[in-house]
């Protein structure tokens, strides 16, 4: 066997491999054998026609079964003997097969990058001390104080922070939005729709303009569309809106005493204030967490560049893009505004996708250097509370995964975080006290 290897761009080769006539003819004699010895021809007992029978009769089936046996064997053992670090799947083209003949064929690969490993013990970090203060608590209270609030009718005029229902159509230069934009329906024209009288509700400046009507009123509205507003057909235009007021609310939300302590599960007011004390406390903590953490890996990234397998790079730029559009389309984004931005989505995708694939090579490097394993209770601990959270069953979850290569995911993941552990565990971390304004 022959191995040519040439290099066409970064990560990337063509293999050519070479297998010499004889060694093609012993792999056709084995492989007749072998249909020799299961071949039911008729006249004959399994096992027992003539070879020269057998292969005239399976002689297309042997023909295939040669092909694919040498051409797996030997673009395993090629790529074995000249250590070369495959990702993804081979391009192979056939040049030349026949019987009496030398096999050759050539593989268009993508190999994994080869870099010097930096530095990666000892990383700076700066940690953000900060501790939970009496406005923070206040702030939180009211949070769960407007969580329990109730929208009650009034008969009074629209004062400002009131809630006005309203049904309103919207025009720019005496023609509907929707003219300009087609997308554009919620502009144009809407049925019981919830405003909060305040300056920048909707669209700057509309909401102050309904101070004063009550439930039953008519009346225009004029606003200036931003320059920079999303719809910039009509960005820096005037727009006009005949707006029906339908009804008029006070949000009403309750005081803060022992019954709404109760509500939230607490003893009294208290143990209330006791327990959001907590809760904030944790949320901060798990925010310098994560701080922390991802400053030790755009330090680490930052500190080597190396070329990355294009496939793969596209692959993971996929992935995040459909999870860029499922979050966006979970939001309630229409299709329309989604593909107005695919561009943008693309080159943010594009560039996370980069990061990740570079720290996915940084990561392995380190966890085979380290010895850092996921250990298989890791592993199906993992698969079962994210069974859970998904409200699958975990077989059947994981029949799932393994249907689109998903544990082998779920292991890289675990991984990952095991690498980052480490990079914290040993990283210089400075302490920075809260800045008191």
């Amino acid at each position: 066997m022959n191995v040519l290897v040439e290099d066409l761009a970064p990560c990337k080769k063509l293999v050519r491999f070479e297998v010499d006539a004889p060694a093609v003819d012993e792999a056709f004699e084995k492989v007749t054998k072998d249909f020799q010895r299961e071949a039911a021809l008729p006249g004959f007992r399994a096992g027992k026609a003539p070879r020269e029978m057998v292969a005239k009769r399976y002689e297309q089936d042997i023909l295939t079964e040669v092909k694919k046996k040498l051409i797996s064997e030997t673009y395993r053992q090629g790529i074995k003997d000249q250590k070369l670090e495959v990702v993804g799947y081979p391009d192979i083209e056939e040049i030349q097969f026949a019987k009496g003949q030398a096999l050759q064929f050539a593989a268009t690969i993508e190999t994994a990058p080869q870099f010097e490993m930096p530095e990666y013990r000892g990383l700076p970090a700066r940690r953000d001390v900060a501790t939970v203060t009496e406005e923070d608590i206040a702030k939180a209270i009211e949070a769960l104080r407007n969580q329990q609030g109730k929208f009650e009718n009034v008969d009074h005029a629209v004062e400002e922070n009131d809630f006005v229902v309203l049904n309103y159509q919207g025009t720019c230069e005496g023609k509907p939005i929707t003219d300009w934009n087609p997308v554009a329906r919620g502009l144009t024209e809407k049925k019981n729709f919830w405003i909060q009288v305040t300056p920048e509700s909707f669209i700057a400046g509309f909401a102050p303009q309904l101070i004063g009507a009550k439930a039953g009123d008519k009346r225009t509205v004029t606003v200036t569309f931003p320059a920079d507003f999303v719809t910039t057909e009509v960005a820096g235009k005037i727009g006009v809106y005949e707006v029906e007021v339908v009804e008029v609310k006070k949000r009403i939300i309750p005081e803060v005493d022992d019954a709404f302590a109760k509500s939230y599960g607490a003893d009294d007011v208290t143990a209330l204030r006791d327990g959001v004390r907590r809760d904030l406390q944790n949320e901060l903590n798990l925010k310098q967490k994560r701080d922390v953490r991802q400053q030790l890996v755009t330090g680490l990234l930052g500190k080597v560049t190396f070329d990355l397998p294009e496939s793969m790079v596209q692959e993971e730029t996929r992935s995040v893009v459909y999870n860029i559009v499922s979050e966006n389309q979970k939001r309630g984004i229409a299709k329309e505004v989604i593909d107005q931005q695919k561009d943008a989505i693309y080159a943010a995708a594009n560039q996370t996708a980069k990061e990740r694939v570079k720290a996915q090579f940084i990561f392995s490097k380190i966890a085979e250097k380290e010895g850092i394993r996921v250990t298989d209770q890791e592993l199906n601990l993992r698969i079962v509370a994210l069974a859970q959270s998904y409200e699958m069953p975990a077989d059947k979850f994981l029949k799932e995964l393994r249907s689109r290569n998903g544990v082998q995911e779920v292991y890289a993941q675990i991984l990952h975080e095991k690498v980052i552990d480490f990079l914290q565990e040993h990283a210089k971390i400075e302490d920075v006290p809260e800045l008191v304004v």
